[in-house]
């Protein structure tokens, strides 16, 4: 009898140990991409298969049994959860029940397009690039904002940004208009009055100056420049419109034939600023724009050393001066790689 005592005290203990190990225990195994994902709308069965099919549990049985105890399988909330390898069925089941998400990291530098924009969000979370798109190519949907198809990435300030996988759009995007507005300070707002800009006219023509030049000292002397020629009613002729334009970034020369290229974005063929960004410029370049020196420059070209600066000129006569000695030196350049 005792033995039998014994025999059924053991298989107690062990049954107990295998039920805490399976509960307890590090059953669960991180994903090859660490995350697991659950979509809007996923049902408590296909959760259940989504850990089976990511090896993330071997089986369910603990699972479910935890999840029906908690309320979690009436309960499903979708988002983006870190697994922890080696963790227990408890610790997985509380966090989804939680909705513990991990957030995105969303980091935002220069982006040329709309569709650009819309294909890192369509990346990085649940909304597809064609909500987005959808979204940025509708009036309706910008007037709200006060904002259209033209000036729309005005509202996206280059930063890193934390939001939720599942958010939609439209909540990202707001959150992106409050912290446009948090950016355009008192201060930085003042700056632009004084210049007789809008804020979305200093981003548009800081997008124009992101993408003339990378060096700080130039981007405010190329900033006076440009306001210099629209106090004067003069073309911004700006090389970096044209390939906006033309959709053609990888230009590396600018010919007369580019030029003629028929948009509103073409400052060859218009005059003052065009309709909306040609990128998403730095703050610091926005800055550079505000803090622009007064000066009486008309005119600038690429300095012949190619190292990225540029001469500046208050005539025409001594622009081309420059601009010869910069395309001497740019022949000379194409000639020696031809041979």
């Amino acid at each position: 009898m005792k033995k039998i005592i014994g025999i059924i005290a053991l298989i107690l203990i062990i049954t107990g140990a295998y039920v805490a190990w399976n509960l307890f225990g590090a059953t669960v195994e991180a994903p090859a991409e660490k995350y697991f994902f659950i979509k809007t709308g996923a049902s408590y069965e296909d959760v259940k298969k989504q850990l089976l099919d990511n090896k993330i549990l071997s089986g369910t049985f603990f699972f479910n049994k935890v999840a029906k105890q908690t309320h979690y399988d009436q309960n499903v909330k979708a988002g983006r959860y870190e697994i922890q390898d080696g963790s227990s069925v408890i610790k997985l089941v509380r966090m989804l029940k939680s909705g513990a998400q991990s957030p995105v990291k969303l980091v935002i530098n220069k982006l040329r397009t709309k569709e650009d924009l819309a294909q890192k969000i369509g990346y990085n979370f649940e909304c597809d690039s064609a909500e987005v798109i959808r979204f940025l190519t509708s009036n309706d949907s910008l007037k709200s904002y006060k904002l259209d198809t033209n000036t729309v990435m005005t509202a996206v300030i280059p930063n890193t940004y934390l939001f939720q996988w599942n958010s939609s759009f439209k909540k990202l995007f707001t959150r992106l208009m409050d912290e446009e507005e948090k950016f355009w300070t008192p201060e930085r707002r003042a700056k632009a009055a004084a210049k007789g800009l809008s804020t979305q006219q200093v981003y548009t023509m800081a997008s124009i100056v992101e993408e003339e030049t990378n060096k700080p000292e130039d981007k405010l002397l190329i900033a006076s420049t440009y306001i210099n020629r629209i106090n004067k009613g003069m073309k911004l002729e700006a090389d970096p419109t044209v390939k906006y334009a033309m959709r053609a970034f990888g230009l590396k020369r600018i010919l007369n034939g580019h030029l003629k290229y028929e948009s509103s974005y073409n400052t060859y063929q218009h005059t003052g600023l065009p309709p909306g960004p040609i990128c998403t410029p730095s703050a610091k370049t926005i800055d550079a724009v505000l803090d622009a020196p007064q000066t009486n420059y008309i005119f600038f070209v690429a300095k012949p050393d190619f190292k990225g600066y540029s001469n500046f000129a208050e005539t025409y006569a001594q622009h081309m001066i420059y601009a010869k000695a910069y395309q001497k030196a740019l022949d000379s350049l194409i000639l020696s790689k031809q041979k």
